[in-house]
C-alpha cells in the first residue's frame, strides 16, 4: 500500500512538472513570459555539435555509396548488422567481370590470342576486385567506424544532456514567474489590508472581519512567497550544474575534431594505397598485351590500307615540346604510316620496361634512348629498334619519337 501511495505522489509529481514546462514553454512561444537566456559560449558551442553531427551524418552516408554503389547490397548489409550476423560473401563487381572474362577466355581457347588476352584481363580484374575489398574493409574500420561511433555514442549523449539542460532551462523559469506572481499577490494585499473602512457599527465590525481575513491571506501569500524564493534558489543550482556538465561535453567537439581529422588521413592513404595498385595492376595487364603480335592487336575489320591510330601516353599535350637530355621532343605523328614516312634512323625515348616476347624482338628499359628505323614490309605497330650491338622489333606504343 505504501509503494503504491508512493508511486502515485511521484506520478503527480511528474505530471506537475511537464504541466508547469508545458505552461512555461507556451508563454514563452506567446512572448508572455520571460526567457533565460544562455550565455554566448554554450550557444557556440552548441551550434558547433549541430553542425558537426549534420555534416558527419552526410560525409558518412556518402562514403558508403562511394564504398557500395549498389543501394540493395546496403541495405544487406544493414539488415545483417542489426540482426548481429555476419552478411553472406559475394563476388564485387570487378571479380564478377573478371570471373566472366576468364571463362570466355577459357572456352574460345588460352592457345588464342583473344582467349589469352581475356584470361589476361579477367585476372587483372579480380586483383582489383580484391584491392577493392581490402579498401572497403580498411575504410569501414578506420573511417566510417569512428563516424558512427560519434553519431550513436557521443553525439547521443550531448542530445540527452542538451535536453535536460532545457529542461532545466524551463524549471528555473517557471519559479521566477511563480516568485513574481507570488510577490504581486502579496503587495496587492497589503494595499488592501492597508485600507480601512469607517462608518457606523456594522461596517466597522464588517471591516474587521474583512482585516482578519486580509492578515490571513498575507500569511498565506508570506509563506509562498518564501516556499517560491527556495525552490528558485534550488532550480538556479540545478540549472547552473546542467550547464557545467553540458559545456564540458561540448568542449569535447574540438577533439572529435582532430580524432575525425586522424581518421580522414587514414581514409587517403587507404585510397592512394588502393589506386596505386589499380594503376601499376592496369600497367602490366597493359604491357602484357603489347606483347602479343599486332596483327591479333588491330581491328580485324580494318584493312592494312587503314591502319589502326597508336594511342601514344603522355607524348601528347604541352609536356610533348619539352626538353629531355638536350634532345627537343616534338609531337609523333598522327598515325602509324606517318612513322614509316620518316627516312632513315631515329633517336626515341622508351617510355616504359617491355619484355621480348622471343627472339625477334628486342627488351626495352624505360627511359633509355635508342635507334629505330622502319623495315620494308614490318608491320605497322612495329619498328625495328639498335642497342649498340643488339637489334630487334619493338613495340611503337612503347616509344617516343626525339629529333
Amino acid at each position: 500500500m505504501n509503494i503504491m501511495d508512493f508511486n502515485v505522489k511521484k506520478l503527480a509529481a511528474d505530471a506537475g512538472t511537464f504541466l508547469s514546462r508545458a505552461v512555461q514553454f507556451t508563454e514563452e512561444k506567446l512572448g508572455q513570459a520571460e526567457k533565460t537566456e544562455l550565455d554566448a559560449h554554450l550557444e557556440n558551442l552548441l551550434s558547433k555539435a549541430e553542425c558537426t553531427k549534420i555534416w558527419t551524418e552526410k560525409i558518412m552516408k556518402q562514403t558508403e555509396v562511394l564504398l557500395q554503389p549498389n543501394p540493395n547490397a546496403r541495405i544487406e548489409e544493414f539488415v545483417y548488422e542489426k540482426l548481429d550476423r555476419k552478411a553472406p560473401s559475394r563476388l564485387n563487381n570487378p571479380e564478377l567481370l573478371g570471373q566472366y572474362m576468364i571463362d570466355a577466355g577459357t572456352e574460345f581457347g588460352p592457345g588464342t590470342a583473344y582467349g589469352n588476352a581475356l584470361i589476361k584481363c579477367g585476372e587483372t580484374q579480380k586483383r582489383i576486385g580484391t584491392a577493392d575489398r581490402e579498401l572497403i574493409q580498411t575504410s569501414a574500420l578506420n573511417f566510417l567506424t569512428p563516424l558512427r561511433n560519434f553519431i550513436e555514442g557521443d553525439y547521443k549523449t550531448i542530445a540527452k544532456e542538451r535536453k535536460l539542460l532545457q529542461n532545466k532551462r524551463l524549471d528555473l523559469d517557471a519559479a521566477k514567474t511563480r516568485l513574481k506572481k507570488a510577490k504581486a499577490a502579496e503587495a496587492r494585499n497589503s494595499q488592501l489590508n492597508s485600507a480601512r473602512l469607517e462608518g457606523d457599527n456594522i461596517m466597522v465590525n464588517f471591516s474587521y472581519m474583512l482585516n482578519f481575513l486580509h492578515v490571513k491571506w498575507l500569511k498565506i501569500w508570506a509563506e509562498e512567497v518564501t516556499k517560491s524564493e527556495q525552490e528558485l534558489r534550488i532550480t538556479q543550482s540545478e540549472f547552473d550544474r546542467q550547464a557545467e556538465i553540458t559545456r564540458l561535453l561540448l568542449e569535447g567537439i574540438s577533439s572529435t575534431h582532430a580524432h575525425h581529422l586522424r581518421c580522414l588521413n587514414d581514409f587517403v592513404e587507404a585510397q592512394m594505397t588502393y589506386y596505386a595498385q589499380c594503376y601499376q595492376y592496369m600497367l602490366d595487364l597493359q604491357k602484357q598485351l603489347g606483347s602479343f603480335p599486332s596483327n591479333y592487336l588491330c581491328n580485324n575489320n580494318q584493312t592494312s590500307a587503314t591502319p589502326t591510330p597508336s594511342v601514344l601516353p603522355n607524348v601528347i599535350g604541352s609536356s610533348a615540346m619539352a626538353s629531355t637530355s638536350g634532345l627537343v621532343i616534338t609531337p609523333p605523328p598522327a598515325n602509324l604510316n606517318d612513322v614509316k614516312e620518316y627516312n632513315g634512323s631515329r633517336k626515341a625515348r622508351v617510355l616504359y620496361d617491355y619484355d621480348a616476347a622471343n627472339s625477334t624482338e628486342l627488351s626495352l628499359l624505360a627511359d633509355e634512348v635508342i635507334t629505330v628505323f622502319s623495315v620494308v614490309g614490318m608491320d605497322s605497330d612495329w619498328l625495328m629498334g639498335e642497342r649498340g650491338n643488339q637489334k630487334g622489333k619493338v613495340p611503337i606504343t612503347y616509344l617516343e619519337l626525339l629529333n
